[in-house]
């Protein structure tokens, strides 16, 4: 008999960390092979990871609401094998870093990954580190260059100066490891350093803390919340976005919506507007390609998308996810309802899988089942662009001249002018529009 450690592993969407949610099992419990022992929440969704041994429970090592790093050994387990010893601190495995391509090494639910093999680090040399080796033979230095000591330096970074160069420096006070370089070589020049004293100093920003008051309560970010926040944050940032607005008469809709409740083929599904407009969007999408593209900054090319993956951003207790619906322009009314039921019911329930988050091409952002008439979205990032749906709500509209109740909704488009221009968001956007309108006129799509 022995006892076995399990690890913390990569469920296979890169994890870094996660946080121990809830135990399903307490020490002297007897667990079989790939029983469920927990549930943790990534930065994605809640996963519940099973046990690759068999035995007993000895002992919880991580308690519920921490977050541990990949590796941790978070469950002691004493198995029935002979000959097995408990695993040593030091044998916690370590989690390999990607290749400079991206790529990275799959890990399956309930195995740790691999463990590397140990390295000998290279002793330092004696004298001056080499300058800018990368995998070739190390040059000879110029003569009149002379590497820097620690003190002409930021941190360990070495610079290249002539004395006289380093003698100016030195009288205006000017850190040289904080100079740009232009010489050949990586050689600090004269003119660096007068350029460096032009140049107006950089003002770094950095928030007012934020005082607190009695009264105030404080919320870790973390999880879900933490990486959509990181996420927005990089999309707005990056991607320029343009929004537009264009207000729709949907009563016609409204009047579909209705007929397919009572439809046979959608017995036991909830039909809502969404509905119509997820199937607006794909047909639409067929018109404008360039709505379901991404722009892919590495390669500096436009990468348009063989299917529509069709995000859906859901609210749920633990934060905001888009879960999308694989291939949803392929799929008929009713089994695109039932996917749309299926993916909002399993949001809620906290149990998305990664995967179900990975690949997305467009987003739908229901804001209007928040009383919210429209907005400005941010652009799911890795996606050209998303749609906002508004509340629908039965307002006064002009018809041949009469004013009459109708059902009047509002839709926003925000796209990526990258590679979106107003042409095509504007094509893109009347199009669904048109088929809210009058849902008959998808059958010209």
């Amino acid at each position: 008999m022995g006892i076995q450690q399990f690890r913390l592993p990569d469920v296979g969407e890169g994890l870094v960390e996660a946080e121990i949610v809830s135990w399903k099992v307490k020490p002297g419990d007897t667990v079989k092979l790939n029983d469920t022992v927990v549930e943790i929440e990534t930065a994605k969704s809640l996963v519940e990871l099973p046990v690759p041994f068999a035995g007993v429970i000895t002992e919880l090592l991580v308690p519920e609401g921490e977050t541990v790093p990949v590796g941790t050994p978070i469950i002691s387990v004493q198995t029935e094998s002979a000959g097995e010893e408990p695993l040593a601190d030091d044998m916690v495995p370590t989690i390999p870093e990607p290749a400079e391509t991206g790529g990275r090494t799959a890990v399956l639910v309930g195995y740790g990954p691999k463990t590397t093999e140990a390295k000998r680090r290279a002793r330092k040399p004696s004298g001056p580190a080499p300058v800018a080796v990368v995998a070739a033979p190390v040059a000879a230095p110029a003569p009149e260059p002379v590497v820097a000591k620690s003190n002409d330096s930021v941190g360990s970074v070495h610079v290249l100066a002539k004395p006289p160069v380093r003698k100016l420096a030195k009288d205006l006070g000017i850190d040289l490891g904080a100079v740009t370089a232009s010489g050949p070589g990586g050689v600090i020049t004269r003119a660096d350093v007068e350029g460096h004293v032009a140049a107006p100093a950089a003002v770094e920003y950095e928030p007012a803390p934020v005082v607190s008051a009695q009264g105030d309560t404080r919320v870790p970010v973390k999880g879900v919340q933490k990486v959509m926040a990181q996420a927005m944050v990089a999309s707005a940032f990056t991607a320029p976005h343009v929004t537009e607005w264009i207000t729709v008469d949907v009563s016609a809709t409204m009047e579909l919506v209705e007929r397919l409740k009572g439809d046979k083929a959608f017995r036991d599904l909830r039909v809502s507007p969404l509905l119509i407009v997820a199937k607006a969007v794909t047909l639409a999408a067929r018109r404008t390609p360039i709505i379901n593209a991404a722009w892919d900054e590495r390669a500096q090319e436009i990468v348009y998308k063989g299917a529509v993956n069709l995000g859906i951003a859901a609210a749920t207790p633990r934060g905001l996810i888009v879960p999308n619906i694989k291939g949803a322009e392929s799929l008929t009314l009713p089994d695109l309802c039932k996917a749309l039921n299926d993916l909002v019911a399993v949001a809620r329930e906290g149990k998305t899988q990664p995967a179900d988050q990975a690949g997305g091409s467009f987003t739908i952002t229901n804001v209007g089942v928040f009383g919210v008439d429209a907005g400005t979205p941010i652009i799911n990032p890795g996606e050209a662009a998303i749609l906002a749906f508004g509340a629908v709500r039965k307002q006064p509209w002009v018809v041949d001249d009469d004013i009459v109740p109708r059902w009047i909704t509002t839709l926003a488009l925000s796209f990526d002018h990258r590679l979106i221009d107003g042409e095509k968001g504007s094509i893109f956007l009347s199009d669904v529009a048109s088929i809210l309108e009058d849902p008959a006129r998808a059958l010209m799509f």
